[in-house]
């Protein structure tokens, strides 16, 4: 069985390139383009992992990431916010918001499963 992971970006060009990557890897990918598009999707699939976008139309990154993080069901999930939003200190913000991981973009598509393979690792 594959295992989810939810990728929570607005744009087209990077949410291709995330399931290129991902599904390459044997992932299996969900898709949302918003932050409250991506809270349902977390909770209607149940994902293994979450990537998060900060920069989001309607919720933020971090918004989306607290919801998440505050729905009993949803807690454990890992989210690794992987953001252009890359500001001194914006790390700090994921963190606080629940993220437990940050990947800035231009990401190394090596580092970035590796990153991910640290929550899921290979079984």
């Amino acid at each position: 069985m594959s295992k989810k992971i939810l990728v929570v970006e607005d744009q087209e060009d990077n949410r291709r390139i995330m399931r290129d990557l991902l599904t390459s890897a044997g992932y299996e990918t969900i898709e949302a383009t918003t932050g409250k598009d991506g809270v349902t999707a977390a909770e209607t699939h149940c994902p293994k992992l979450i990537l998060m976008d900060i920069q989001l139309p309607d919720l933020d990154g971090y918004e989306a990431t607290r919801r998440i993080k505050a729905k009993p069901g949803l807690s454990k999930i890992p989210i690794i916010a992987v953001t252009s939003y890359a500001l001194s200190g914006d790390d700090i913000k994921a963190f606080e918001a629940g993220c437990d991981a940050y990947v800035s973009k231009p990401f190394s598509p090596r580092m970035l499963l590796s990153k991910i393979r640290e929550f899921l690792p290979q079984d």
